[in-house]
């Protein structure tokens, strides 16, 4: 009702002739018997006795003389804002017209489903994800306890008492395979709804802005959940792209060897002085196509190395000590911040080129330490360009952290701390940390270290220390690593307080935006 009201009413034809005035008597007499069959139409859903009583308001809704299936798709999207759900779905049976309106996207904006743990749920479940998957902007999930099993649910609780200690073992083994089918059933229904809002219109509309964008310098996207795609920079036209001045596109999770921008589409960049990519993305092909005349020197460069990547794309495409020289001499300023996520030694030796300016570097891993060899390489080719060095090692034993300085007559993180004489970070947790180190690096780096790091658990001391009766050895280091910074010191006492142990991705994202700001 509210449409054909604010629609403008046409001038009646013949309305100025005299000639004409039957036919407008016979126009407005059609209007109105048009309004009233409508009116009839909108009683008749809304449940309230119209004209003809509600047995004309079935008939107008249902009927072909009423034009239900020939309203226009917008009236019908409208009719349904007033409905429940319920009241949505049963609507929508009367016809295939009303049924195509039924998952219009403005109807749905939030979605709950409530499901239960049951193959049999899969195909409504991938129906209604099909359907609103792409569009929804909340989705609750709800599973159903009722047939969850429990610990005295199974089928041979009702036998004799004296079930034996293999009687036990056998119904443990049963409940754990049908705990196991449970699961199972329960993850790949979670999958089903993950897959289908992976395609959501975010990612359409995240495309749209860049179309639209008509002074965009400033593009940072990480860990987006492949909302970025390896065809989004092609929304943007040349114009945006030969301005934008910084680039980050980081996604591990990019499948096969895939990737977000290619050596072609970056040519297009040619006002870039700040790029941050996924270390395989970044290759030989493009570091030529940073060091073209056309390009402005890039000052910030930051790459993320992770195991997922290394395994699934091959790192002989990436570039070689000249090409890294080649970067260097186009921009004197150019500085490089790495972060390596469980990457074997021998990986590390590869990709860690003498050329490379290397300002920052983070290793953080579950499985793969970092050997002493790697540190000492690190401290010998950057020691000019170093000033952050983050060590992070989540080991679940705490007994056993490994030690850089075995078999070593000298500490790497010592000669670091010696080498690196721009080193104004360092972090270390998980990797043994003898306290007579830890006073050296103080003393050597002075003020001049102003984050300190390291984690209690981390710290060892020499029996000669904790056989000293005279001096408590925690008390003692306290007081002299505080007097070599020139600062008051303590020993991280609580991980959790460490964003850059606890959230290792986004102190990574937040760092390379501080690194790339400072141009």
């Amino acid at each position: 009702m509210l449409l054909f009201l604010s629609v403008p009413q046409p001038r009646p034809p013949g309305a100025r002739t005299r000639a004409g005035a039957a036919r407008v008597a016979r126009w407005r007499r059609q209007r109105l018997r048009q309004r009233r069959r409508l009116r009839g139409l909108l009683r008749g859903l809304r449940g309230r006795p119209g004209t003809g009583g509600r047995r004309r308001g079935r008939m107008a809704l249902c009927g072909q003389a009423a034009g239900a299936a020939s309203l226009p798709s917008e009236l019908i999207v409208h009719i349904f804002s007033f409905l429940s759900a319920s009241d949505r779905l049963r609507a929508s049976a009367s016809c295939s017209h009303w049924r195509e309106c039924l998952f219009y996207p403005a109807l749905w904006p939030q979605l709950r489903i409530c499901l239960r743990v049951s193959p049999a749920e899969q195909p409504r479940l991938e129906f209604l994800m099909r359907k609103c998957g792409w569009f929804v902007r909340e989705l609750r999930v709800e599973f159903a306890a009722e047939n969850y099993l429990s610990g005295g649910g199974g089928p041979g609780d009702g036998g004799s008492a004296d079930t034996g200690t293999g009687g036990e073992e056998v119904e443990a083994v049963q409940l754990s395979t049908r705990w196991l089918e449970v699961l199972r059933t329960y993850l790949e229904l979670v999958l089903c709804v993950l897959v289908s809002i992976r395609n959501n219109r975010i990612q359409q509309l995240f495309e749209e802005i860049l179309s639209n964008s008509r002074q965009l310098k400033w593009l940072s996207c990480g860990f987006m959940l492949e909302i970025v795609t390896p065809t989004s920079l092609s929304s943007l036209s040349n114009t945006i792209a030969n301005t934008m001045e910084h680039l980050s596109l980081l996604d591990n999770n990019i499948p096969g060897n895939s990737t977000l921008i290619t050596a072609v589409e970056l040519e297009r960049f040619v006002n870039l002085r700040s790029l941050a990519l996924d270390f395989c993305d970044f290759t030989a092909e493009m570091a030529r196509v940073l060091t073209d005349n056309n390009h402005v020197p890039l000052q910030r460069l930051s790459l993320l190395v992770h195991s997922v990547s290394v395994m699934h794309k091959s790192l002989d495409n990436m570039p070689n000590d000249e090409h890294w020289k080649a970067l260097s001499r186009k921009s004197t300023n150019l500085r490089v911040y790495i972060m390596a996520f469980d990457i074997k030694s021998e990986d590390m030796l590869k990709i860690l080129k003498p050329s490379i300016p290397l300002e920052r570097i983070h290793f953080d891993s579950y499985i793969t330490c970092v050997s002493g060899a790697i540190v000492d390489l690190i401290s010998r080719q950057y020691d000019k360009f170093l000033t952050h060095f983050i060590l992070m090692n989540d080991v679940i034993d705490t007994s056993g952290f490994p030690d850089l300085s075995d078999n070593r007559n000298e500490d790497p993180l010592v000669l670091l701390a010696w080498r690196c004489t721009k080193l104004s970070l360092l972090a270390i947790h998980g990797y043994t940390v003898w306290a007579h180190n830890l006073i050296a690096i103080a003393r050597l780096r002075g003020s001049d270290l102003k984050v300190l790091e390291v984690t209690e658990e981390s710290i060892d001391f020499d029996q000669g220390e904790l056989a000293d009766q005279d001096v408590d050895p925690v008390h003692n280091l306290i007081e002299q690593v505080s007097l070599g910074l020139g600062q008051p010191w303590h020993a991280v006492m609580d991980i959790e307080s460490l964003s850059v142990f606890t959230e290792p991705n986004r102190h990574f994202y937040r760092e390379m935006q501080s690194f790339s700001e400072d141009i």
